[in-house]
């Protein structure tokens, strides 16, 4: 009997589960651009303030050497120069007064520049001023109902940070790529610039250059400017330049149409772990005072041969290259105040910025040459960089020119150099070579 009622039971218990109906599956919510995470409402505010840059300039045709005779161009019909095509990006920092930030390197050698907005109105730009150094422009359009991004904090920065990449990649029109601060202060791009750069895997590629690098709040942090690209497209390095960085400059393009770099009268090297131990500070970072300048603002204010300088302006700084950075940008004219450490003890002193005359154009004594830079090289001078329409491109003077005399006066050094155009009150004639040929170039 037993087993039999369990045998029933259990066919009860069989059919008791075939007929309980299922529990139904929970319903699947529906997709909604609304339930995801996006930038879109962030990069609706912010696009119209990048911009394409066109530019038109002029280049040196491809030459035979025999095109370097003027009468053999002549004879021919050749052209002197040929048109250059070249296309890039920028953004309007300055609504009402139409200020666009770029790359110095996107308009330089630039005859004409047309700058597209995205509601594809299109204006011709008047260079303010650029500065090669730190591959800034600054661009000026007279037009109205512009969008100008606001400044962001790029010194409060972190690795880790999620950032947006906007430009013109390739022509291919209004570009936007997301990514992160990959790392903070690289340097090393451009041994001869001012270095500061924020890397970023966001795809920065050619005809970003001079874009805006913003935050997810929508914040400008960088300007765009250079990618490592070993096989030609974007691997992931780009890098941008800091605003803060940015912003310094164009604040001098806008006052004097220049950068007029500021010193304090110090050499200076990095805090290395080393040094740390040996000078026995705690500290990490930092730079070391190797020597000080007699009569500098740094004497006066009584610095010394191995301070460790570790704040400017109560910012700390991570090295020899950030004091540079800090101190060149700074105004000329301007207080600093400096935080360094002098036997493990801290101290704070003030002191005024005055214009850096070893990186000044020795042309400058002469109007007529203002916007060109000369070095020492081999017994000779040579013209390192031309202004873009500088009183020195326009007089003819060309980067790479060798200058072996100013006034059939044989010149060797800079010094020899400016003191000929410092005692040169008429017409200067500047004996050259250029590209293998020698030539006069007369100055009035």
């Amino acid at each position: 009997m037993t087993t039999r009622s369990s045998k029933y039971v259990g066919v009860f218990a069989a059919l008791v589960l075939i007929l309980v109906p299922a529990p139904l599956p929970a319903a699947r919510p529906q997709w909604s651009a609304s339930t995801q995470p996006s930038l879109a409402d962030v990069l609706e505010k912010v696009t119209p303030a990048v911009v394409n840059i066109a530019v038109r300039s002029r280049a040196s045709a491809e030459t035979n050497p025999l095109y370097n005779d003027p009468f053999f161009r002549r004879y021919f019909n050749l052209p002197e120069q040929q048109q250059r095509l070249s296309a890039g990006s920028g953004v309007i920092v300055d609504a009402a007064k139409g200020y666009i930030l770029t790359n110095h390197h996107v308009v330089a050698d630039a005859g004409e520049i047309a700058v597209t907005l995205k509601d594809r109105r299109r204006f011709t730009a008047e260079l303010v001023g650029s500065d090669e150094a730190t591959d800034i422009a600054l661009l000026r359009i007279a037009a109205d109902k512009l969008t100008a991004l606001s400044f962001g904090d790029s010194g409060a920065l972190r690795v880790g940070d999620s950032v947006v990449a906007i430009g013109n990649p390739f022509g291919l029109g209004q570009t936007v790529t997301s990514g992160i601060v990959s790392a903070l202060g690289r340097g090393g791009i451009n041994l001869e610039g001012y270095e500061d750069f924020i890397q970023t895997d966001a795809s920065i590629n050619p005809g970003n250059s001079g874009g805006a690098l913003v935050t997810t709040d929508g914040m400008l942090v960088g300007v765009n400017t250079a990618i490592i690209a070993p096989t030609g497209g974007n691997v992931g390095i780009g890098f941008a330049v800091p605003i803060a960085m940015a912003s310094a400059v164009m604040e001098q393009l806008i006052e004097h149409g220049q950068v007029r770099r500021g010193r304090i009268g110090i050499a200076v090297q990095d805090l290395t772990p080393d040094l740390a131990e040996a000078l026995g500070i705690a500290e990490s970072y930092g730079a070391v005072v190797g020597s000080v300048e007699t009569d500098s603002p740094a004497e006066q204010a009584g610095l010394r041969a191995g301070d460790v300088i570790i704040a400017v302006n109560n910012r700390k700084i991570t090295g020899s290259a950030d004091l540079r950075n800090r101190v060149g940008l700074a105004q000329v004219g301007s207080e600093v105040e400096i935080e360094y450490l002098r036997d493990r003890v801290r101290r704070t002193v003030t002191m005024r910025v005055e214009p850096d005359e070893t990186i000044a154009k020795p042309g400058s004594k002469s109007s007529r040459l203002e916007g060109a830079e000369f070095q020492d090289a081999a017994g000779n001078v040579v013209v390192s960089s031309v202004e873009d329409g500088s009183a020195a491109a326009r007089a003819g003077l060309r980067m790479g020119d060798v200058i072996v005399a100013a006034n059939r006066r044989p010149i060797s050094t800079v010094a020899e150099l400016e003191t000929a155009l410092k005692n040169a009150s008429g017409t200067i004639a500047l004996d050259l070579f250029r590209a293998g040929s020698k030539h006069v170039l007369v100055i009035r």
